[in-house]
């Protein structure tokens, strides 16, 4: 009996310390911090426990234990991120965007950064499939991120998980020290005149139809993101489905939310996680953050080149294309206005940042087709 606990005792190196410890750091950020704590807190305790002794929650004797199981049945498989998009896409309203459909050309510009970041690993020395789930944290957007990471480097998925979702909860603090470097106060102090007008509910029922037919069409390796995100926001729109929109905007999105986070947890084993490359990685999404940023922005500051003088776009609104809804739009309306109190450009920061999501995925789906040809 005594030889069994001093078994458990032996299995515990400095490794699974230090995994203790980053999982820990994880869970006092959530609660401590309020980053992004629905996912960074079951990552964290996730973390604790495939790392407690002789991993057995992950396997034992040969059979697959509890964290096992819900990492190939829910990671590997991409369900869990597919579902995490059917309660996303249940709780957007793409109203602003209809309003503005050109709008969405800043969903796809704002996610430059990924192709920078993907570029700079792979001169760093990771493989191409490696660098594209590294680059593909410049979504900002965690499902799109473990859905192309489960693709290519299922081994990055712990790193790529929590750098992916941490640096979404910073945008905050990320994106205003780039929008003024950028930017000068009079084109932050822009106004941007509101033109809001009615959707008919027809279009808005036959948006997330027509959307998910033509990216699909476009870029056919997309169409399981698409589809479910708009999946669920034909759900939300057709009128008759209110309580189903109800479960999949709440409990479907917290129950899967919550097996996500421990599943991604499960990932951070410490001879996968405690590697020089997990710090190469934090730095590469940051690369990948600001390089979506300050895109969004100088493609905005490029339009006004051809605009009219009062006609021109408040620069800010670009940073908006990234995926993080609703933060960065929320930061450039909380920027607009202490430049100037009475500038309100939310709604047309809204349409961007729901752009986001669509363009998010859209690209993802070019990562996911472009990288086994560059392969071949």
């Amino acid at each position: 009996m005594f030889s069994y606990f001093m078994e458990g005792i032996a299995a515990v190196g400095w490794q699974q310390i230090v995994m203790y410890g980053v999982g820990g750091l994880l869970i006092w950020l959530a609660i401590a911090k309020d980053y992004e704590p629905m996912l960074l807190l079951p990552i964290g305790f996730g973390a604790i426990l495939v790392n407690l002794p002789l991993e057995v929650v992950w396997e034992h004797d040969g059979i697959a234990g509890a964290l096992q199981i819900l990492f190939n049945a829910g990671i590997m498989t991409e369900l869990f991120p597919l579902l995490i998009f059917v309660g996303v896409g249940a709780m957007i309203d793409f109203r602003p965007l209809l309003q503005r459909p050109w709008m969405l050309i800043f969903g796809l510009v704002a996610h430059t950064g990924i192709f920078i970041a993907a570029f700079v690993a792979y001169k760093m020395g990771f493989s191409i499939e490696e660098a594209a789930s590294i680059g593909v944290i410049g979504a900002a957007d965690g499902p799109t991120s473990i859905f192309v990471t489960s693709r290519f480097a299922p081994h990055l998925m712990g790193p790529v998980t929590v750098v992916a979702y941490s640096y979404m909860s910073l945008v905050p603090i990320i994106m205003p020290p780039v929008i003024k470097l950028l930017t000068t106060k009079k084109e932050r102090m822009l106004h941007v005149t509101a033109k809001d007008s009615v959707i008919p509910r027809w279009v808005v029922v036959l948006f997330p139809i027509a959307v998910t037919i033509i990216v699909s069409i476009i870029v056919p390796v997309a169409a399981p993101l698409i589809g479910f995100l708009m999946f669920g926001n034909l759900v939300r729109e057709s009128g008759v489905l209110e309580k189903l929109s109800k479960t999949a905007q709440n409990e479907l999105a917290n129950i899967v939310t919550l097996l996500l986070g421990i599943s991604v947890g499960a990932s951070m084993r410490a001879e996968h996680f405690l590697q020089y490359q997990t710090l190469l990685i934090m730095l590469l999404g940051l690369i990948a953050f600001i390089g979506d940023t300050a895109c969004g922005v100088l493609f905005v500051k490029l339009m006004n080149l051809f605009r009219g003088k009062n006609n021109k776009l408040n620069p800010m609104l670009g940073a908006c294309g990234i995926s993080a809804f609703p933060m960065a739009s929320r930061v450039v309306q909380k920027m607009a206005l202490k430049e100037d109190d009475q500038n309100i450009i939310l709604m047309h920061a809204v349409s961007a940042n729901v752009s986001g999501q669509i363009g998010s995925i859209i690209i993802g789906g070019i990562v996911l087709s472009l990288v086994p040809m560059l392969i071949g």
